[in-house]
């Protein structure tokens, strides 16, 4: 484990795989860096592959107060330390948030998203207005296994009593343990889960190439955003994963991740 620290002075812990191209992977909610382990070892191969625990979780640091761009300064700070470039990973709202960094010109080449979570038909219930607010709330509190329980229900979609149930999983004290952070994720996606067409002009500065994976076999709104999101522009392109869901298999996202980033770096030494 190495240490970097971003410009508000918050400490972000990261780990280094592999050597070759940089590929730095984003979590989305819950995930530290040991999420992405499994991924990590069949990228480091081909690349050197950067995972890190997001501000907030793990063995990261956090300041008062929660702002997105302070997490776009920390991936920022990440790719300076690892080579000033990188390709970038990201996974369900960990995308949104490398996708965010990117508009903003965080030195990304190439961008794979797997499943960002936009609701932006009828597939699902949108999340409520308030959403983001009672998180705080939950958090504020210091209930921190209520705040997995609402992130559960009214953004995952889960029945309450499935959800009730999960709380005497093994799982659940890990879920437990990021709940704090739930409400950055919320923050980070904004209304494009209120059921509503994405924002036209968001993401506009985008140019790179961006590839934007989804299974066929998990929830409608997942493939249906995500169809969406590469429709905007041909430097996007939609990779569709036969019979996976939102928890896809490592060695099958794999080597589609690889077939990107390597055109990416033949490119550039052609």
């Amino acid at each position: 484990m190495e240490k970097v620290f971003s410009a508000d002075g918050t400490a972000l812990a990261y780990e280094r795989r592999g050597s070759g191209p940089v590929v730095v992977l984003v979590g989305g909610a819950f995930m530290t860096r040991g999420d992405f382990a499994p991924l990590a070892g069949l990228l480091a191969d081909r690349f050197t592959v950067i995972t890190y625990d997001r501000r907030g979780r793990g063995d990261s640091g956090d300041n008062a107060p929660y702002d997105v761009r302070r997490e776009v300064e920390d991936l920022d700070a990440l790719i300076g330390r690892v080579g000033g470039e990188a390709m970038v990973f990201g996974m369900s709202s960990g995308g949104v948030l490398a996708l965010e960094a990117t508009s903003r010109g965080s030195a990304v080449s190439r961008l794979a998203l797997y499943e960002p979570p936009f609701v932006v038909d009828a597939t699902r219930p949108p999340l409520p207005a308030d959403y983001v607010a009672r998180l705080d709330d939950l958090v504020e509190q210091g209930a921190y296994g209520d705040a997995v329980a609402y992130f559960m229900t009214a953004a995952v979609g889960l029945p309450a009593e499935v959800v009730e149930g999960m709380r005497q999983a093994p799982f659940w004290a890990g879920m437990e343990s990021t709940a704090r952070t739930l409400p950055y994720d919320g923050w980070i996606m904004g209304d494009t889960m209120s059921g509503r067409p994405l924002p036209a002009d968001r993401w506009r500065s985008v140019t790179i190439p961006v590839l934007v994976g989804s299974g066929d076999a998990g929830a409608a709104h997942m493939l249906g955003g995500a169809r969406e999101l590469a429709a905007r522009g041909d430097n996007y392109t939609l990779h569709t994963f036969p019979g996976q869901d939102h928890a896809i298999d490592p060695t099958l996202l794999a080597p589609v991740l690889t077939g990107f980033f390597t055109a990416g770096t033949e490119r550039q030494s052609s």
